[in-house]
């Protein structure tokens, strides 16, 4: 499945048996659909009332505990690329699908070894706390906020992709203004949710979508093997078989495999999974949720093991849709896979049965809480760090109160929404899976060299972290915008045009050593002093706790 493969058009293919179901259960459907939306604003309203001051607004009061927050997290991390990109693509592309699973789940080991406990340790609210502590407030503050923004905007897209496919497919949406209408509806949700109820309703709303998603996950995992009698070997042969493409389906190289260009682009996609979460602005604000550095890193630990157990699964569901559905109509419902756990669901329920419609409702809805959830948190991390770096400590010289700090996170919130919405009816099209790794390699381009450098290289300096940022966003971006997902093949954002040179669909390779490469080179280039003492107490504070807020 590539990062770049069109998604067709939703509920176009009648006479697939998922189109037929869905119109004989819309009610059941649209009701679920329903519920879902007015318990989270529910748990949006009354989190929003306990909502007093900054702290609680950017950090939830720092009151949830490790559990808690381990689930908030695991709900901010298991987005639609997760449960809806992920089944499709081993689905039909076996095993090579399933590296995307590996590598979400390795690159927790960075974050909770490397970044969870410092982190938590030495910022109060955003990235940008962390970078600046021993280096010139407004110019790294700025650069903080562009790079929180943009990487934040690229994970929205891909939740907007996968909201833009499933709903139009269950409500039977052919047309584009109906399925940018979709997008748009998601983009209202989430500004509501993030204006009225801040960091505590996001982290509610995100532990009650993570305890569904898990628990559907569960359920259909359990029907799926047992129809065969609980023995994986038989579920794996059987999936080998119906994909027609033999043993090759469960080895290596399917997809990966198939040039020079393709094993250089599993590489480049390995890199930016692996080490784009420790970067990622949405993860990184959880660790300020929790009263100190201890349960920072006991909520990376309930994260890795929640998480890994739901990437298990998806071993499952893919294969296991990839064996009771096939391809053929995998494809015929969506051409990039994503609606391979909706449709694995009606199958296991059974197609012509209420059970089957009650299960393929229950998983969309999931599904589309997952996607609520998700944007939520982005577009929290993306406002709060454009009112607290931007608008408090560079545009008000640090002299903004907190009530208009967060005055100046709800605007910003609807402007990100906006945005959001735009490039959101743009990127409908394009696999979800595939435009998270995109967010995973520009966060671990700009971000994860600087934060590296700030907390555990005594010599880097402001010149440093700005030429890292900024070098490793324009890097990965650019790439990006020149590469086959824009433009330049049938499954690309603009399939009319054809202005790509870079062969790759993931710039992982190239641009996150340019990012440390850059941070390094313009430390030594710099004719900066850096301020040992200011070191030396971020490296007590990060390390100890001692004076963290």
């Amino acid at each position: 499945m590539s990062p770049a493969t069109t998604l067709a058009a939703a509920g176009s293919h009648l006479g697939t048996p998922l189109a037929a179901d869905v119109s004989d259960h819309r009610t059941l459907i649209v009701s679920l659909f329903v519920v879902i939306v007015l318990v989270t604003l529910g748990i949006t309203i009354w989190a929003g009332r306990q909502t007093k001051n900054a702290v609680d607004f950017y950090a939830g009061g720092r009151e949830f505990s490790a559990f808690q927050n381990g689930l908030a997290v695991s709900g901010d991390y298991m987005s639609a690329a997760s449960f809806l990109g992920i089944a499709g693509a081993i689905s039909l592309a076996g095993y090579d699908g399933f590296l995307y699973s590996i590598g979400f789940l390795v690159a927790w080991l960075v974050a909770l070894l490397l970044v969870a406990e410092p982190l938590r340790n030495s910022g109060r609210y955003t990235m940008g706390d962390v970078l600046a502590y021993r280096m010139r407030q407004r110019p790294v503050r700025t650069a903080a906020g562009v790079s929180t923004i943009v990487v934040s905007i690229f994970y929205l897209l891909a939740q907007m992709a996968g909201a833009g496919v499933l709903v139009s497919l269950l409500l039977g949406i052919t047309s584009d203004s109906g399925k940018i209408g979709i997008v748009a509806l998601v983009g209202v949700l989430m500004i509501v949710y993030v204006t009225i109820g801040g960091m505590k309703g996001t982290t509610w709303v995100q532990m009650v979508k993570a305890v569904l998603l898990i628990g559907g996950t569960i359920l259909i995992t359990f029907l799926v093997l047992l129809k065969f009698n609980f023995n994986v070997s038989d579920l794996l042969g059987q999936a080998a078989d119906k994909s027609g493409k033999g043993s090759a389906f469960l080895e290596p190289g399917l997809k990966y495999g198939l040039s020079s260009t393709s094993k250089l682009d599993f590489i480049s996609l390995g890199i930016a999974l692996v080490l784009g979460t420790a970067g990622l602005p949405h993860i990184l604000i959880r660790f300020y949720t929790v009263p100190n550095a201890k349960a920072a890193r006991k909520s990376v630990n309930w994260a890795i093991g929640i998480i890994g157990a739901f990437y298990l699964m998806t071993i499952v569901l893919g294969f296991g849709a990839a064996a009771l559905v096939g391809p053929e109509e995998i494809t015929a419902s969506n051409p990039a896979g994503n609606t391979a756990a909706p449709l694995l669901a009606l199958h296991v329920g059974g197609t012509d049965s209420t059970w089957g419609a009650i299960l393929l409702a229950f998983i969309a809805a999931v599904a589309f809480a997952t996607i609520l959830a998700v944007v939520a948190g982005l577009t929290l991390a993306s406002s709060s760090s454009f009112a607290h770096d931007i608008y408090a400590n560079v545009m008000r010289r640090g002299q903004a109160s907190e009530k208009e700090e967060v005055r100046a996170a709800r605007v910003a919130t609807v402007f990100i929404g906006i945005v959001s919405i735009a490039l959101g009816a743009l990127s409908r099209n394009l696999n979800v899976a595939g435009l998270v790794a995109l967010a995973f390699a520009v966060a671990a381009s700009a971000n994860l060299p600087t934060i590296l450098y700030s907390l555990f290289w005594k010599r880097f300096t402001t010149q440093g972290a700005l030429w890292s940022i900024y070098g490793g966003l324009i890097t990965s971006v650019v790439l990006v915008l020149f590469s086959p997902v824009v433009s330049g093949g049938k499954a690309s954002m603009f399939t009319s045009t054809d202005f790509h040179w870079f062969p790759l669909e993931n710039p992982g390779i190239i641009s996150i050593p340019v990012g440390f490469l850059l941070g390094w080179l313009g430390t030594l280039l710099s004719k900066e002093e850096p301020d040992a003492a200011k070191y030396a107490e971020l490296e007590v504070r990060s390390l100890t706790g001692t004076g963290a807020h």
